[in-house]
């Protein structure tokens, strides 16, 4: 059994910068494609990054592209995300995940999830 928990959400400002941290316990994720998902108030849970297992390679929605930043620490057993440049529509509880053996945009492929973290952002 896997548990993520996501920490380091919070109120900030247009413009402003936050990093998410997921932590595993449970099982070593170092083989583990892991992912960052997102959920507004009213909308579906949608694809905000993800990364290999390795940590070589990284794929993002074209709505984050060049502000997100995910990475992975395997002797941590942890995941990052690093979030710059921060608008309204970023405002959403972030989700971390794991499972599946190669990185997936898809929420269907991950088996584990954390309770998730609030990222509020106001202008």
């Amino acid at each position: 059994q896997v548990q993520l928990v996501e920490s380091g959400g919070g109120l900030v400002q247009v413009g402003d910068s936050l990093r998410l941290s997921c932590a595993a316990s449970g099982r070593t994720l170092s083989r583990y494609a892991m992912g960052w998902f997102r959920q507004a108030p009213g909308k579906e849970r949608e694809f905000v990054a993800t990364i290999t297992w390795s940590g070589g390679s990284t794929y993002y929605a074209d709505s984050v592209k060049g502000r997100f930043t995910i990475s992975r620490d395997n002797a941590k057993n942890a995941l990052y995300l690093e979030m710059n440049s921060l608008k309204p529509e970023d405002t959403a509880v972030y989700y971390c995940a794991a499972g599946p053996a190669v990185a997936s945009t898809w929420s269907g492929a991950y088996g584990y999830w954390g309770q998730g973290t609030q990222v509020t952002v106001s202008s």
